[in-house]
């Protein structure tokens, strides 16, 4: 029911991956669905489910009625978020989590990793599935909502993951209201090609809450960044060309500034130094390649994001990492 989504990146696509687009839009192309797991839910009260499917990412737009979700352990600090028709919230795994009709209502079924779903109790499940996509306690129930699930693996996926909180939630006029209503439509559907379709509509959805959410105050330094003249100057030339051998002297020499303001600027504004943000790049890059090409070589992924070579590239992978890059691309297969 799953497959792995990676940012599609190759040896000999890298330029045209990254140089057409900005920044922002080349990290926010890092979550792309590919048979992403897909549910709406018909649900009358009382009702609750505890998520266990440690999924990186999840998305659940409310199309009617409502529901609270929280924390699935003991956190007395986080009281949770109560959704009302229209609201949207993204959640980041692989935490689990509690979706129910309230706060007070105790959950009575479980969804593990492969989407099975028990009852807690041992008893049979209270769910019943209606048809494609579609299951729930009741089908005339309150609540209808969707679970948009992201298997995502890929490791400049994982950066725009690392700047996400928890559980972002969005309210009815964050989100494009025409998106949630299409994909609520599709869902049921069981036509030629619908899972492309499915995939396609989730990953404009995610991406419309995304870029609401990164318009607040509490954006992560690298969309903030994009303001900056100097910096997005430099930021999109390590982006389109990481295979460059790019120096703090020759960045700030492109981006117009001495080579120390362009270092200060940088850092205040990214969050880490030039340099160490151009390494963490090219080896999410270099990861995220040896998983999309399997017969991509290493001697090949390292030209392509800027390494000498094959045995440099595997030092500062492992360094980074914490295993070389052949056990990361075996582990994920």
């Amino acid at each position: 029911m799953r497959s792995l989504a990676y940012a599609f990146v190759s040896p000999g696509s890298i330029r045209a991956y990254a140089g057409v687009m900005d920044v922002v839009s080349g990290l926010l192309d890092g979550p792309r669905a590919r048979g992403a797991f897909l549910l709406r839910s018909h649900l009358r009260a009382p009702w609750g489910m505890r998520i266990e499917d440690e999924a990186p990412l999840t998305i659940v737009p409310v199309l009617r009625g409502g529901a609270w979700v929280g924390p699935g352990g003991s956190d007395d600090e986080d009281a949770g978020e109560t959704l009302a028709a229209g609201d949207v919230v993204l959640l980041r795994g692989p935490e689990h989590y509690v979706v129910a009709d309230a706060p007070t209502t105790a959950p009575t079924v479980v969804v593990g990793p492969t989407e099975i779903c028990r009852a807690i109790d041992g008893g049979p499940s209270p769910m019943t599935v209606f048809g494609v996509r579609s299951w729930g306690n009741d089908l005339e129930g309150e609540t209808v909502i969707i679970t948009g699930t992201y298997p995502l693996d890929g490791a400049v996926g994982r950066r725009l993951l690392k700047a996400l909180p928890h559980r972002i939630a969005l309210r009815r006029g964050d989100v494009d209201p025409v998106l949630v209503e299409l994909l609520a439509r599709e869902v049921t559907q069981d036509l030629q090609g619908q899972e492309a379709v499915l995939d396609r509509l989730l990953d404009l959805l995610l991406i419309t809450c995304l870029r609401a959410w990164l318009d607040r105050e509490d954006a992560p330094g690298w969309y903030r960044a994009d303001a900056d003249d100097a910096v997005r100057t430099a930021l999109r030339l390590m982006h389109h060309d990481p295979a460059r051998e790019w120096t703090v002297a020759s960045l700030a020499r492109e981006a117009g500034l001495s080579r120390a303001a362009f270092s200060r600027r940088f850092a205040a504004l990214v969050g880490e130094p030039p340099m160490t943000y151009l390494t963490g790049w090219r080896l999410d890059l270099a990861a995220d390649m040896l998983l999309a090409d399997q017969s991509a070589t290493l001697n090949s992924v390292a030209r392509a994001v800027g390494y000498a070579s094959p045995f440099a590239l595997s030092a500062a992978f492992k360094r980074h990492r914490g295993v070389s890059p052949s056990d990361h691309r075996r582990r994920v297969a």
